[in-house]
């Protein structure tokens, strides 16, 4: 059986997608946990970059999905200096609670729950 390239840009797409969310998700993990270390942190956050570097890089449209990889970079440029692990640990946490915010900004509302003018007329 044979894939379309259309077939296989979409799964590249969504594993590519699925891949940014994993890591964000476990950066919020290691930042949230007062035992990890910086080492561990380090080791593990290289790990994923390394594993996202290596996954076929695509186009993103969502500015939820940018925001994300943006973040990845600056994260990655912020480890590659000296910094201590208790210093960025709020600011990064406050950064990823942003991220989640721009997801869910999009996914909860409901166009009859965003214009309540519209409905006031009746009754």
């Amino acid at each position: 059986m044979k894939y379309t390239p259309k077939q296989i840009e979409k799964y590249q797409r969504q594993r590519y997608i699925t891949f940014l969310e994993k890591v964000t998700k476990n950066l919020f993990k290691m930042f949230r946990d007062e035992k990890t270390t910086q080492e561990q942190f380090l080791k593990k956050f290289y790990e994923l970059k390394k594993k996202l570097d290596e996954q076929v890089d695509i186009r993103l449209d969502s500015e939820y999905h940018q925001q994300m990889k943006s973040y990845i970079d600056k994260l990655h440029l912020e480890c590659s200096n000296e910094f201590k692990l208790n210093d960025i640990r709020d600011a990064n946490m406050t950064l990823l609670n942003r991220l989640q915010k721009l997801k869910n900004g999009t996914t909860y509302k409901k166009d009859k729950h965003k214009h309540k003018s519209k409905n006031q007329d009746w009754g």
